[in-house]
């Protein structure tokens, strides 16, 4: 097997990483500066499609709930109910945002959630789809029910919702020059190490930066999946899964063919795999099935709904 030919799809995308974690630095330095993060308020109100529908919801929802509004140009009840969704959000400042999603644009989408009719009014949180209301439903009454949402949000899944400030003052937030950190080097290296097929120079890499930043994002994602690339490079992996086939209560064999398993892309077959592992063992053999899921979670990263659905399911079967 050729190192550099072992395809991350699915898995993580150091580019984005690494952007997620200068919008980090932009978002501590805002707040360091009293602007708190914020952002517009026209950013409360979006359209979205099947192709952003990961990106603008599920992952969207693990920070802020999202309320979807499924309408259609057609739906007369839709022109009532819309706007004043719409106005909600923006009184509610920041406790859910509101995606909005043409069903004739869209059907796909409307299938899945299984609706019969429009409009009609869900939630994500946290990963997790919550029917909330169908048809024009009296303001009072859906009020009630986002006041309801917001608590579970809160109580459930600690999300507070999102800071919103003027129009004016996030764009000058976002028009800042962020400095170059100290660790921009180590961590380019280490990335071109990982695409000339050098894991061991990748570890060492982020090992060094980590050394001195513990919380560093790119890092940390950055060792877990070189760390996960270095342990499958000398694999046959048509002999890992026809072992893990043939035992399956061979925990390294399921731990083997798991790697694999995230390597090619398919994250949910990679901790299903690891969760059943944990379901059926105990002692020494679980605790290496649970430690090698937490390290999978860290290549995916924490805030993929993948990983919030899976962490659900891991708690489920140890307690």
């Amino acid at each position: 097997m050729q190192p550099r030919n072992m395809s991350m799809s699915g898995v993580v995308d150091l580019a984005a990483v690494k952007a997620a974690g200068e919008a980090k630095a932009k978002a501590e330095q805002a707040r360091a500066q009293g602007g708190a993060g914020a952002v517009p308020p026209s950013s409360l109100v979006i359209d979205v499609d099947e192709a952003g529908f990961e990106r603008d919801v599920l992952q969207r929802s693990n920070e802020v709930p999202v309320v979807i509004d499924f309408w259609a140009e057609w739906c007369e009840p839709c022109k009532q109910l819309s706007p004043l969704l719409e106005r909600l959000t923006q009184e509610y400042g920041g406790r859910f945002v509101l995606a909005k999603i043409d069903v004739d644009a869209n059907q796909m989408l409307m299938q899945q959630f299984g609706i019969q009719g429009i409009p009609a009014v869900f939630a994500v949180v946290a990963g997790q789809a919550l029917p909330l209301f169908q048809g024009a439903a009296p303001e009072a009454q859906i009020r009630q029910t986002l006041d309801q949402l917001i608590q579970v949000a809160e109580e459930r899944f600690g999300l507070t919702g999102i800071t919103v400030g003027d129009e004016a003052g996030v764009e000058e937030q976002a028009e800042a020059i962020v400095p170059e950190g100290p660790y921009d080097a180590l961590l380019e290296a280490a990335v071109q190490a990982l695409d000339a097929g050098d894991f061991g120079g990748a570890v060492q890499a982020y090992k060094n930066v980590l050394s001195d930043d513990p919380g560093n994002t790119e890092a940390k994602l950055g060792l877990a999946q070189a760390e996960l690339l270095a342990r499958v490079q000398d694999l046959d992996p048509q002999k890992v899964r026809q072992e893990a086939a043939d035992s399956p209560a061979d925990v390294q064999a399921q731990i083997s063919a798991a790697d694999l398993d995230l390597v090619g892309g398919h994250v949910e077959d990679a901790f299903g795999r690891l969760i059943e592992a944990v379901r059926r063992t105990t002692g020494e053999d679980r605790d290496a099935a649970r430690v090698r899921l937490l390290e999978l979670f860290e290549v995916v990263g924490p805030e993929d709904p993948r990983v919030t659905t899976a962490r659900s399911a891991l708690s489920r079967v140890l307690f």
